[in-house]
């Protein structure tokens, strides 16, 4: 029996290639337009992306011989999957494989936005000595909220009890029976924003989460609050947290998501109370190990009709 011929296009981790390859014919095109993926993607049984890639109804429509869609990491708001249910073509992911790589960067984002870490490493490369300006808050007896208490969000409620933070949570789709097993206190999203010093997304993009942290919700949240969001961008209004953190309502934002990205040098990232990093959740040498070695035995799974652990569509 021939292989199944695998594209990729964003790259893949040498441990799940090396899975891929002792049953598949693997081709790596990391980078490619979508004018050339479009004109390739007919000779391929499975496909496997990471953020870049927009799998789109016109692709799966080009797309005759694919059978499966893997993304590398958890978000899959860059596939069409009502497109791909449509064609019949199984979407999978790997949603454990980063998690603790996106709550450690939660973590230090919120640490860096307590203590103001990038903005004195910033003066001391000028030669400033900025100490009397740079006067903090100490995370220890403040109030977490976390939005979307899944795997990510239980582990940055971990480390922030840990810290000795008081961790409040709210997610629609947890009893709360069993956001209290998980370590936190629950609560209502109202009460979240009235209570919490530090908010923490952790959510999907949605038609529901888009814009979901905009004026309204600001208007509830505590003056000096200080926002994380490592998670998607387009779940914050950009325009409504620029206006939030030039009144004072917002203290500061850490933000390793944006609307579009690259962003550029926009208003959000050039804000002097923002912390800005370039979508590196996932990004550790285990998080990478780890999704590539997932992908990769979910995809052949799926093309040799296999139960599947984490099927999306």
């Amino acid at each position: 029996m021939s292989k199944f011929n695998i594209l990729l296009t964003d790259g893949l981790d040498a441990a799940g290639q090396s899975i891929l390859r002792q049953s598949a014919e693997v081709d790596d095109k990391s980078g490619i337009s979508a004018d050339d993926l479009l004109k390739v993607i007919p000779d391929y049984d499975a496909l496997i992306v990471r953020g870049r890639t927009k799998v789109t109804a016109s692709l799966m429509d080009a797309a005759a011989r694919l059978k499966v869609i893997g993304r590398a990491g958890v978000g899959v708001d860059n596939i069409d999957l009502q497109a791909a249910k449509q064609h019949g073509i199984i979407v999978v992911n790997a949603p454990t494989s980063t998690s603790i790589a996106v709550a450690e960067l939660t973590f230090g984002l919120l640490l860096a936005l307590a203590r103001e870490i990038p903005r004195a490493d910033a003066a001391m490369k000028q030669g400033k000595w900025l100490k009397k300006e740079l006067e903090g808050v100490e995370l220890h007896g403040k109030t977490l909220g976390v939005i979307g208490f899944g795997r990510i969000g239980v582990e940055v409620g971990k480390r922030a009890a840990a810290f000795g933070m008081n961790v409040i949570a709210y997610d629609p789709l947890i009893p709360e029976d069993e956001i209290r097993r998980r370590g936190a206190d629950p609560a209502s999203l109202q009460d979240l924003y009235a209570w919490s010093d530090f908010i923490s997304l952790h959510l999907p993009l949605t038609v529901d989460t888009r814009d979901m942290i905009g004026r309204a919700a600001f208007a509830q949240m505590k003056d000096g609050v200080r926002i994380v969001c490592a998670a998607r961008g387009g779940i914050i209004d950009e325009v409504a947290l620029v206006e939030a953190l030039n009144s004072g309502k917002v203290g500061g934002a850490a933000l390793d998501v944006f609307s579009v990205e690259p962003p550029g040098l926009t208003e959000t990232v050039s804000h002097p109370r923002v912390i800005a990093t370039p979508h590196i959740g996932a990004q550790t040498a285990e998080a990478q190990s780890r999704a590539s070695e997932d992908i990769a035995q979910e995809v052949l799974s799926a093309l040799r009709g296999a139960a599947l652990r984490w099927r999306v569509a």
